[in-house]
């Protein structure tokens, strides 16, 4: 479960209620979290009754139905629709997740409760602003590092082997969905890379073809940006994606002790 938290000074209050229109037979309602930062208001819970007769069968479909026929004002990210681009990751009933790949079907019976990643300052609405989020993936170089001049006459090659290496990790959409379900993220932010970064990093450190493992695994041997993480698990339960942040977590540290003996 990932804790929401409140802007400073501020407390959460009911707000707006949609009732389903007349004559609808299946309905489910979504209790959403909206706030704009420029209002000066307290953050509400808007509550909407949805015909899921007329609806498609993600909670994505849901919200946009809301958007799209009940209030325009609602905010949030979204694009691929497939779990692809992570635009849509949010805290839906206490887990952090993808909305276009979580069915509505699936959420407990009750209301449906829908707010923003925990521990993210919030745009407006839905929508966290990840700007640390991705200052901190660019501190880590998130490309092949090398020395040697590439091949005259092909690509830098890398063994079927060594491709293996890379499955878990690059299918990483970097939705932060791990990063803010991590309560060593949540205190330590300012200077703890999180586990979506840290994977990340051991992407590109355990790529064949990247010819600067040394100075990445430097640059990461520090009591904060790696050392943080106290296998908690919360990021490898809440993946969308199935993936192991800690594992990777794990095999740097390792990589590090090795390096030293």
């Amino acid at each position: 479960m990932a804790e929401f938290t409140l802007p400073k000074n501020s407390k959460l209050i009911p707000g707006n209620h949609f009732p389903a229109p007349a004559g609808a037979k299946n309905v489910r309602t979504f209790r959403i979290y909206r706030w704009s930062p420029d209002s000066g208001d307290n953050p509400r819970v808007d509550t909407y009754e949805i015909d899921l007769g007329a609806c498609g069968p993600m909670v994505l479909d849901a919200l946009l139905k809301i958007k799209n026929e009940v209030d325009s004002t609602l905010t949030f990210r979204r694009s691929c629709r497939e779990g692809i681009c992570g635009s849509c990751a949010m805290n839906i009933d206490g887990t952090n997740t993808l909305a276009c790949t979580k069915a509505i079907g699936d959420c407990p019976s009750g209301d449906v409760k829908i707010f923003p990643l925990p521990h993210m300052p919030v745009v407006k609405d839905l929508v966290p602003d990840l700007t640390h989020f991705y200052a901190q993936h660019a501190s880590i170089k998130p490309w092949i590092r090398t020395q040697t001049p590439p091949p005259p006459d092909r690509e830098r090659l890398q063994s079927k082997q060594d491709r293996a290496k890379l499955d878990g990790l690059y299918e990483c959409i970097l939705c932060a969905c791990c990063s803010t379900a991590c309560p060593s993220y949540w205190w330590n932010s300012d200077r703890y890379l999180g586990p979506a970064i840290l994977l990340q990093a051991y992407r590109w450190i355990v790529d064949s073809r990247d010819e600067d493992t040394g100075a990445r695994l430097d640059e990461l041997e520090d009591p904060f940006k790696l050392y943080r993480c106290h296998t908690i698990m919360n990021c490898a339960r809440t993946c969308p994606k199935g993936l192991n942040p800690a594992k990777a977590i794990a095999e740097i540290k390792k990589l590090i002790v090795e390096r030293a003996s």
